[in-house]
């Protein structure tokens, strides 16, 4: 498995936000459309249908202050014991048929992102909803190197960047 941006590859799927398992909620981008899966979720439609995915409430922190909040997470974990819940954010699914907002868990350790993969994240969706770029290129990268663990920040950005301008 590995994430890159906003994206989760599991190797023969891709989400935006962490993969779904059991009733957890979630966003998977497949060759012909969206999904939105969970509890009271369960929509798809078509790349026909989708105006827009937008991701919000994202945790966009610059890499030296996203380091310094990681390691005070860590403190608080250390000192409390109590483990913390992945941090969410949500995905709004714009089609035809309305919106619907799924709160999604955050694949980035700490739920934090870097302005950079946060931005270009946001293109690639847009995108993919223009019809510029397809959720085939996410899906046959995930196929090859998901096993492979996530890049590092720099391929990360690569990617993103052209994935983007597909």
């Amino acid at each position: 498995m590995a994430m890159v941006g906003l994206f989760w590859f599991t190797g023969e799927r891709v989400y935006v936000g962490a993969e779904a398992v059991g009733a957890a909620p979630g966003v998977r981008l497949t060759r012909d459309g969206v999904e939105t899966l969970g509890v009271d979720h369960g929509s798809s439609w078509g790349w026909e249908k989708v105006r827009r995915i937008e991701a919000a409430d994202v945790a966009v922190r610059s890499p030296a202050r996203r380091l310094a909040s990681l390691a005070l997470d860590s403190v608080v974990v250390l000192v409390s014991g109590d483990g913390i819940l992945p941090p969410a954010f949500t995905v709004r699914v714009d089609t035809a048929d309305g919106t619907e907002e799924v709160s999604v868990f955050s694949p980035a350790v700490g739920g934090i992102y870097t302005p950079v993969e946060y931005d270009l994240s946001r293109a690639v969706l847009e995108r993919l909803t223009d019809g510029g770029s397809t959720a085939g290129e996410l899906l046959d990268w995930g196929r090859e190197h998901a096993a492979g663990g996530t890049p590092r920040r720099e391929e990360r950005e690569a990617l993103l960047r052209g994935w983007a301008r597909a």
